[in-house]
């Protein structure tokens, strides 16, 4: 699905937020949000998840303003994963990952075998097939954070936004789901942490105060002249061609 911001502004007791921020996302495409510590990538997501009202602009999702659209509709459409996953509710994996379906179910359309094989199959994508009957309360960070994507996984929304999905995961579960991200034929938007992680995706857009500071290709984007100056350190793009793209290095800003 195709994602358009226009202008969106947001000011949260008194100060901005969010400034005028505007970029297109085609559908099918992977888009990484960085920038430091509140620059509002957090409160951009929840914009274009329509779970935070704005002072001006729009997102619309194929057209469609996301902030007219009914909640079942836009469950329908959009997954969000934020970077809480803790619950204190002593609820079993499996029953956790079923939630997704909600939006799809009704009194005429209950949980039915198609809505059991795609839970499975999201609980295998995630590699926790094996802990269905384990509660979500007894869980690690990581497997918290495993269940919570594979409850969105199982919403099969055309669109994914993802808030840090790699916190608190172990090195090989942040590879899968970086690569995941590189093989969705959905729309994705996510906020990372780990700049290296944003070579996965088709567009980076670079927060910073609020603004947009850069859009384009990750070859574009992650460069010293865009990142030194926002990030404050300085860059190194060294090669790793097992990889297939350039490995990010950073050590303190030779700018005093």
């Amino acid at each position: 699905m195709h994602i358009q911001v226009d202008n969106v502004s947001k000011t949260i007791q008194g100060k901005p937020i969010l400034r005028d921020v505007s970029f297109t996302i085609e559908s099918g495409q992977s888009l990484a949000l960085i920038g430091p510590n509140g620059s509002g990538k957090s409160t951009l997501l929840r914009a274009i998840a329509g779970l935070l009202p704005i002072e001006r602009g729009a997102v619309t999702i194929d057209g469609e303003r996301v902030d007219k659209l009914s909640p079942r509709k836009l469950a329908q459409r959009l997954g969000f994963v934020t970077q809480e996953a803790g619950t204190t509710d002593a609820i079993q994996v499996m029953e956790a990952v079923k939630l997704g379906r909600t939006p799809w179910l009704s009194f005429a359309a209950p949980f039915g075998h198609r809505d059991q094989q795609i839970v499975e199959k999201a609980m295998r994508e995630m590699a926790i097939s094996d802990d269905g009957h384990k509660f979500f309360n007894a869980l690690s960070g990581g497997e918290k954070q495993r269940v919570h994507i594979a409850r969105v996984l199982s919403q099969t929304p055309e669109v994914f936004l993802l808030d840090e999905p790699t916190n608190h995961l172990d090195i090989r579960h942040q590879i899968a789901i970086i690569d995941w991200i590189k093989h969705q034929d959905a729309t994705v938007v996510l906020a990372l942490h780990d700049l290296n992680h944003a070579f996965a995706c088709d567009r980076v857009a670079v927060l910073d105060g609020g603004t947009l500071a850069a859009f384009g290709s990750p070859e574009e984007v992650l460069v010293a002249s865009v990142i030194e100056p926002i990030f404050q350190v300085a860059l190194h793009r060294n090669s790793a061609e097992h990889i297939g793209h350039p490995v990010l290095t950073f050590a303190k800003s030779k700018v005093a």
